[in-house]
Protein backbone atom coordinates (compact mmCIF):
# COMPACT_ATOMS: atom_id res chain seq x y z
CA UNK A 1 0.00 0.00 0.00
CA UNK A 2 1.44 3.35 -1.07
CA UNK A 3 0.47 6.14 1.33
CA UNK A 4 0.65 9.93 1.11
CA UNK A 5 0.34 12.31 4.07
CA UNK A 6 -0.79 15.85 3.21
CA UNK A 7 -0.23 18.63 5.74
CA UNK A 8 -1.00 22.30 5.14
CA UNK A 9 2.56 23.53 5.86
CA UNK A 10 5.67 22.22 7.59
CA UNK A 11 7.28 25.38 8.93
CA UNK A 12 7.50 24.61 12.67
CA UNK A 13 6.69 21.94 15.25
CA UNK A 14 3.31 22.63 16.85
CA UNK A 15 0.36 20.38 17.58
CA UNK A 16 -0.48 19.67 13.95
CA UNK A 17 3.09 18.70 13.17
CA UNK A 18 3.14 16.36 16.18
CA UNK A 19 0.18 14.57 14.60
CA UNK A 20 2.12 14.34 11.33
CA UNK A 21 5.00 12.75 13.26
CA UNK A 22 2.62 10.16 14.72
CA UNK A 23 1.22 9.44 11.26
CA UNK A 24 4.76 9.00 9.97
CA UNK A 25 5.33 6.33 12.61
CA UNK A 26 2.13 4.55 11.61
CA UNK A 27 2.94 4.89 7.89
CA UNK A 28 6.75 4.67 7.84
CA UNK A 29 7.01 4.55 4.03
CA UNK A 30 4.57 7.39 3.35
CA UNK A 31 5.48 10.38 1.22
CA UNK A 32 4.65 13.86 2.54
CA UNK A 33 3.00 16.64 0.54
CA UNK A 34 2.83 20.20 1.86
CA UNK A 35 2.33 23.73 0.62
CA UNK A 36 5.49 25.08 2.31
CA UNK A 37 8.47 23.27 3.81
CA UNK A 38 11.37 24.40 5.99
CA UNK A 39 13.51 21.36 6.83
CA UNK A 40 15.45 23.28 9.49
CA UNK A 41 12.32 23.81 11.60
CA UNK A 42 10.82 20.32 11.62
CA UNK A 43 11.84 17.10 13.35
CA UNK A 44 14.34 14.53 12.03
CA UNK A 45 11.47 12.05 11.69
CA UNK A 46 9.63 14.32 9.25
CA UNK A 47 12.86 15.08 7.38
CA UNK A 48 13.48 11.34 6.98
CA UNK A 49 10.44 11.07 4.70
CA UNK A 50 10.28 12.18 1.11
CA UNK A 51 8.70 15.65 1.23
CA UNK A 52 7.06 17.32 -1.78
CA UNK A 53 6.49 21.08 -1.47
CA UNK A 54 4.10 22.99 -3.74
CA UNK A 55 4.98 25.54 -6.40
CA UNK A 56 4.40 28.24 -3.74
CA UNK A 57 7.51 27.10 -1.85
CA UNK A 58 9.74 30.01 -3.02
CA UNK A 59 7.33 32.41 -1.28
CA UNK A 60 7.11 30.57 2.05
CA UNK A 61 8.26 33.56 4.12
CA UNK A 62 4.97 35.27 3.19
CA UNK A 63 2.83 32.15 3.45
CA UNK A 64 0.06 33.79 5.49
CA UNK A 65 -0.80 36.12 2.59
CA UNK A 66 -1.00 33.37 -0.04
CA UNK A 67 -4.26 31.76 1.09
CA UNK A 68 -6.13 32.57 -2.18
CA UNK A 69 -3.56 30.55 -4.16
CA UNK A 70 -3.51 27.53 -1.85
CA UNK A 71 -6.44 25.64 -3.44
CA UNK A 72 -4.70 25.71 -6.82
CA UNK A 73 -1.42 24.62 -5.24
CA UNK A 74 -3.03 21.70 -3.42
CA UNK A 75 -4.82 20.54 -6.55
CA UNK A 76 -1.52 20.54 -8.45
CA UNK A 77 -0.11 17.64 -6.41
CA UNK A 78 0.16 14.42 -8.43
CA UNK A 79 -1.19 11.65 -6.20
CA UNK A 80 -1.54 8.99 -8.88
CA UNK A 81 -0.35 5.60 -7.66
CA UNK A 82 -1.25 6.16 -3.99
CA UNK A 83 -3.69 3.80 -2.31
CA UNK A 84 -4.19 5.88 0.84
CA UNK A 85 -4.18 9.67 1.29
CA UNK A 86 -4.25 11.08 4.83
CA UNK A 87 -4.74 14.83 5.03
CA UNK A 88 -3.97 16.76 8.20
CA UNK A 89 -6.28 19.75 8.13
CA UNK A 90 -6.69 23.08 9.87
CA UNK A 91 -5.35 25.14 7.06
CA UNK A 92 -6.32 23.82 3.63
CA UNK A 93 -5.08 20.25 3.09
CA UNK A 94 -8.05 18.05 2.30
CA UNK A 95 -8.50 19.79 -1.07
CA UNK A 96 -6.00 17.57 -2.85
CA UNK A 97 -7.32 15.51 -5.75
CA UNK A 98 -6.81 11.85 -4.90
CA UNK A 99 -7.26 9.08 -7.48
CA UNK A 100 -10.65 7.38 -7.49
CA UNK A 101 -9.03 4.12 -6.36
CA UNK A 102 -7.50 5.71 -3.25
CA UNK A 103 -9.04 6.13 0.17
CA UNK A 104 -8.86 9.69 1.53
CA UNK A 105 -8.93 10.08 5.32
CA UNK A 106 -8.93 13.61 6.74
CA UNK A 107 -7.65 14.11 10.29
CA UNK A 108 -9.28 17.45 11.04
CA UNK A 109 -7.85 19.73 13.73
CA UNK A 110 -10.61 22.19 12.82
CA UNK A 111 -12.28 23.60 9.71
CA UNK A 112 -10.36 26.72 8.73
CA UNK A 113 -11.01 29.22 11.54
CA UNK A 114 -10.40 32.35 9.47
CA UNK A 115 -13.14 31.30 6.99
CA UNK A 116 -15.75 29.97 9.40
CA UNK A 117 -15.95 30.37 13.20
CA UNK A 118 -13.56 33.31 13.52
CA UNK A 119 -14.18 35.04 10.20
CA UNK A 120 -16.02 38.08 11.67
CA UNK A 121 -13.20 38.65 14.18
CA UNK A 122 -10.49 38.38 11.50
CA UNK A 123 -12.38 40.76 9.20
CA UNK A 124 -13.55 43.35 11.72
CA UNK A 125 -11.12 43.27 14.64
CA UNK A 126 -7.80 41.61 13.78
CA UNK A 127 -7.22 42.92 10.23
CA UNK A 128 -5.70 46.38 10.58
CA UNK A 129 -5.37 47.24 6.89
CA UNK A 130 -8.45 48.77 5.24
CA UNK A 131 -7.38 47.35 1.89
CA UNK A 132 -7.18 43.83 3.33
CA UNK A 133 -10.60 44.22 4.91
CA UNK A 134 -12.04 45.29 1.55
CA UNK A 135 -10.53 42.29 -0.21
CA UNK A 136 -11.47 39.76 2.45
CA UNK A 137 -15.19 39.46 1.69
CA UNK A 138 -14.99 38.28 -1.97
CA UNK A 139 -11.91 36.12 -1.31
CA UNK A 140 -13.43 34.51 1.77
CA UNK A 141 -16.65 33.79 -0.13
CA UNK A 142 -14.70 32.02 -2.90
CA UNK A 143 -12.60 30.07 -0.39
CA UNK A 144 -15.62 28.97 1.66
CA UNK A 145 -17.28 27.60 -1.48
CA UNK A 146 -14.10 25.70 -2.38
CA UNK A 147 -13.59 24.47 1.19
CA UNK A 148 -17.15 23.14 1.43
CA UNK A 149 -16.96 21.50 -1.99
CA UNK A 150 -13.58 19.88 -1.25
CA UNK A 151 -15.08 18.10 1.78
CA UNK A 152 -16.81 15.82 -0.73
CA UNK A 153 -13.37 14.52 -1.75
CA UNK A 154 -12.89 12.94 1.70
CA UNK A 155 -14.02 9.37 2.42
CA UNK A 156 -13.64 9.52 6.22
CA UNK A 157 -13.31 12.46 8.57
CA UNK A 158 -11.54 12.01 11.90
CA UNK A 159 -11.95 14.87 14.41
CA UNK A 160 -9.38 15.67 17.07
CA UNK A 161 -12.13 16.32 19.66
CA UNK A 162 -15.89 16.29 20.14
CA UNK A 163 -15.67 20.07 19.85
CA UNK A 164 -14.23 19.76 16.32
CA UNK A 165 -16.65 16.96 15.44
CA UNK A 166 -19.49 19.49 15.99
CA UNK A 167 -17.69 22.04 13.81
CA UNK A 168 -17.21 19.49 11.00
CA UNK A 169 -20.92 18.70 11.00
CA UNK A 170 -21.88 22.38 11.18
CA UNK A 171 -19.46 23.36 8.39
CA UNK A 172 -19.48 20.40 5.98
CA UNK A 173 -22.53 18.37 7.11
CA UNK A 174 -20.25 15.33 7.41
CA UNK A 175 -20.11 12.79 10.23
CA UNK A 176 -16.74 12.10 11.88
CA UNK A 177 -15.12 9.92 14.51
CA UNK A 178 -13.14 11.41 17.41
CA UNK A 179 -9.49 10.45 17.88
CA UNK A 180 -7.68 12.79 20.25
CA UNK A 181 -4.22 13.96 19.09
CA UNK A 182 -1.14 12.14 20.40
CA UNK A 183 1.01 13.46 23.25
CA UNK A 184 4.30 11.86 24.29
CA UNK A 185 3.06 11.87 27.88
CA UNK A 186 5.78 9.57 29.19
CA UNK A 187 8.51 12.09 28.29
CA UNK A 188 7.19 14.80 30.64
CA UNK A 189 8.09 14.98 34.33
CA UNK A 190 7.25 16.93 37.46
CA UNK A 191 9.41 19.14 39.69
CA UNK A 192 8.55 21.33 42.69
CA UNK A 193 6.82 24.47 41.41
CA UNK A 194 8.60 27.79 41.09
CA UNK A 195 6.85 31.12 41.20
CA UNK A 196 5.78 31.58 37.56
CA UNK A 197 2.82 30.81 35.36
CA UNK A 198 3.38 29.44 31.85
CA UNK A 199 1.84 29.86 28.40
CA UNK A 200 2.97 27.83 25.36
CA UNK A 201 1.33 29.07 22.19
CA UNK A 202 1.59 30.51 18.72
CA UNK A 203 1.33 34.30 19.07
CA UNK A 204 -1.85 34.84 17.05
CA UNK A 205 -4.90 36.93 17.94
CA UNK A 206 -7.44 34.18 18.61
CA UNK A 207 -5.24 32.69 21.36
CA UNK A 208 -6.08 35.81 23.46
CA UNK A 209 -2.54 36.16 24.80
CA UNK A 210 -3.06 39.90 24.98
CA UNK A 211 -5.58 39.34 27.80
CA UNK A 212 -3.04 37.32 29.78
CA UNK A 213 -0.36 39.97 29.28
CA UNK A 214 -2.69 42.73 30.45
CA UNK A 215 -3.78 40.76 33.51
CA UNK A 216 -0.24 39.91 34.58
CA UNK A 217 0.98 43.43 33.87
CA UNK A 218 -1.57 44.58 36.46
CA UNK A 219 -1.28 41.83 39.08
CA UNK A 220 2.54 41.67 39.11
CA UNK A 221 2.74 37.87 39.08
CA UNK A 222 5.46 36.24 36.98
CA UNK A 223 4.46 34.95 33.55
CA UNK A 224 6.59 33.16 30.95
CA UNK A 225 5.43 32.86 27.34
CA UNK A 226 6.92 30.30 24.95
CA UNK A 227 6.37 30.74 21.23
CA UNK A 228 6.41 33.35 18.47
CA UNK A 229 4.14 34.76 15.81
CA UNK A 230 2.64 37.92 14.31
CA UNK A 231 1.37 39.25 17.66
CA UNK A 232 4.82 39.25 19.29
CA UNK A 233 5.56 42.98 18.91
CA UNK A 234 2.22 44.14 20.28
CA UNK A 235 2.46 41.69 23.21
CA UNK A 236 6.00 42.83 23.96
CA UNK A 237 4.93 46.48 24.02
CA UNK A 238 2.18 45.74 26.54
CA UNK A 239 4.39 43.61 28.80
CA UNK A 240 6.00 44.66 32.08
CA UNK A 241 9.19 43.44 33.75
CA UNK A 242 7.47 40.45 35.40
CA UNK A 243 6.55 39.00 31.97
CA UNK A 244 9.25 37.01 30.16
CA UNK A 245 9.24 35.98 26.49
CA UNK A 246 11.17 32.74 26.03
CA UNK A 247 10.98 32.44 22.23
CA UNK A 248 10.73 29.03 20.62
CA UNK A 249 12.06 26.54 23.16
CA UNK A 250 13.63 23.19 22.34
CA UNK A 251 11.81 20.05 23.47
CA UNK A 252 14.14 19.69 26.47
CA UNK A 253 13.75 23.35 27.47
CA UNK A 254 9.98 23.14 27.11
CA UNK A 255 9.71 20.07 29.34
CA UNK A 256 11.76 21.81 32.00
CA UNK A 257 9.53 24.90 31.83
CA UNK A 258 6.43 22.73 32.21
CA UNK A 259 7.99 20.78 35.08
CA UNK A 260 8.81 23.86 37.18
CA UNK A 261 5.81 26.13 36.52
CA UNK A 262 3.19 26.91 39.13
CA UNK A 263 0.28 26.48 36.70
CA UNK A 264 -0.35 26.51 32.96
CA UNK A 265 -2.60 29.11 31.30
CA UNK A 266 -4.79 28.71 28.20
CA UNK A 267 -6.73 31.99 27.79
CA UNK A 268 -8.12 31.32 24.29
CA UNK A 269 -10.62 28.78 22.97
CA UNK A 270 -8.69 25.76 21.70
CA UNK A 271 -9.76 23.06 19.26
CA UNK A 272 -8.49 20.43 21.70
CA UNK A 273 -5.55 21.69 23.77
CA UNK A 274 -2.40 19.61 23.31
CA UNK A 275 -0.41 22.04 25.47
CA UNK A 276 -2.89 21.55 28.31
CA UNK A 277 -2.31 17.79 28.15
CA UNK A 278 1.46 18.36 28.15
CA UNK A 279 1.07 20.44 31.32
CA UNK A 280 -1.06 17.71 32.95
CA UNK A 281 1.54 15.11 31.93
CA UNK A 282 4.02 17.28 33.84
CA UNK A 283 1.77 17.13 36.91
CA UNK A 284 0.78 20.78 36.55
CA UNK A 285 -2.73 22.26 36.77
CA UNK A 286 -4.34 24.21 33.94
CA UNK A 287 -6.29 27.48 34.18
CA UNK A 288 -8.25 27.78 30.94
CA UNK A 289 -11.16 29.46 29.24
CA UNK A 290 -14.00 26.99 29.67
CA UNK A 291 -14.86 26.61 26.01
CA UNK A 292 -13.93 24.28 23.18
CA UNK A 293 -11.36 21.56 23.71
CA UNK A 294 -10.53 22.54 27.29
CA UNK A 295 -13.88 21.05 28.32
CA UNK A 296 -12.56 17.68 27.14
CA UNK A 297 -8.89 17.81 28.11
CA UNK A 298 -8.86 19.51 31.55
CA UNK A 299 -10.36 17.60 34.53
CA UNK A 300 -11.90 19.83 37.19
CA UNK A 301 -13.11 17.24 39.71
CA UNK A 302 -11.30 13.91 40.20
CA UNK A 303 -8.44 14.43 39.70
CA UNK A 304 -8.48 18.18 40.19
CA UNK A 305 -6.53 19.28 37.13
CA UNK A 306 -7.26 22.96 37.13
CA UNK A 307 -9.94 25.59 36.78
CA UNK A 308 -12.13 26.61 33.86
CA UNK A 309 -13.56 30.14 33.76
CA UNK A 310 -16.62 31.02 31.72
CA UNK A 311 -16.13 34.52 30.31
CA UNK A 312 -13.47 35.58 27.80
CA UNK A 313 -12.55 38.72 29.73
CA UNK A 314 -9.58 40.09 31.65
CA UNK A 315 -11.64 40.23 34.83
CA UNK A 316 -12.68 36.58 34.60
CA UNK A 317 -9.06 35.48 34.05
CA UNK A 318 -7.89 37.51 37.04
CA UNK A 319 -10.64 36.05 39.23
CA UNK A 320 -9.73 32.53 38.08
CA UNK A 321 -6.08 33.06 39.07
CA UNK A 322 -7.11 34.37 42.48
CA UNK A 323 -9.53 31.48 42.97
CA UNK A 324 -6.85 28.99 41.97
CA UNK A 325 -4.44 30.41 44.54
CA UNK A 326 -6.87 29.32 47.24
CA UNK A 327 -7.20 25.70 46.01
CA UNK A 328 -3.69 25.05 44.70
CA UNK A 329 -2.68 22.69 47.51
CA UNK A 330 -5.32 20.14 46.45
CA UNK A 331 -3.42 19.13 43.29
CA UNK A 332 -1.93 15.62 43.10
CA UNK A 333 0.76 15.64 40.37
CA UNK A 334 0.76 11.85 40.04
CA UNK A 335 -3.01 11.78 39.53
CA UNK A 336 -2.70 14.38 36.76
CA UNK A 337 0.03 12.38 35.05
CA UNK A 338 -2.11 9.24 35.24
CA UNK A 339 -5.05 11.15 33.74
CA UNK A 340 -2.90 12.44 30.87
CA UNK A 341 -2.01 8.86 29.87
CA UNK A 342 -5.35 8.55 28.05
CA UNK A 343 -3.96 10.92 25.41
CA UNK A 344 -0.77 8.93 24.75
CA UNK A 345 0.74 8.17 21.36
CA UNK A 346 -0.13 4.50 21.93
CA UNK A 347 -3.82 5.36 22.30
CA UNK A 348 -3.68 7.50 19.16
CA UNK A 349 -2.12 4.66 17.18
CA UNK A 350 -4.72 2.16 18.42
CA UNK A 351 -7.66 4.39 17.51
CA UNK A 352 -6.27 5.50 14.13
CA UNK A 353 -5.35 2.00 12.95
CA UNK A 354 -8.83 1.13 11.58
CA UNK A 355 -8.78 4.22 9.36
CA UNK A 356 -5.36 3.43 7.88
CA UNK A 357 -6.00 -0.15 6.78
CA UNK A 358 -6.79 -0.72 3.12
CA UNK A 359 -10.56 -0.57 2.52
CA UNK A 360 -12.59 -3.66 1.83
CA UNK A 361 -13.03 -4.06 -1.97
CA UNK A 362 -16.79 -4.46 -1.48
CA UNK A 363 -16.90 -1.05 0.27
CA UNK A 364 -15.18 0.56 -2.71
CA UNK A 365 -17.66 -1.00 -5.15
CA UNK A 366 -20.68 0.10 -3.14
CA UNK A 367 -19.35 3.66 -2.68
CA UNK A 368 -19.20 3.64 1.11
CA UNK A 369 -19.30 7.15 2.62
CA UNK A 370 -19.67 8.66 6.06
Amino acid sequence: MRAAIVHYWLLNMRGGEKVVEALCRLLPDADLFTLFYDPDRVSPLIRSHRVHASFLQPFRKRYRSLLPLMPMALESFDLRGYDLVVSSESGPAKGVIAPSSARHVCYCHTPMRYLWDLYPAYRNEWTRSRLKRALMAPLANYLRLWDYASAARVDDFVANSANVRRRIWKTYRRESEVVNPPVAVETFYNKPPEDYYLIVSEFVAYKRLDAAVRVFARNGRKLRLVGDGPEFKSLKRAATANIEFCGRASDAELRELYARCRAFLMPGEEDFGITAVEALASGKPVIALGRGGALESVPTTDPLGGLLYAQASDEALQQAIEQWDRSEQQVDPRALQAYAARFSETEFARKMAPFLHPPDPHEQLTGRTR
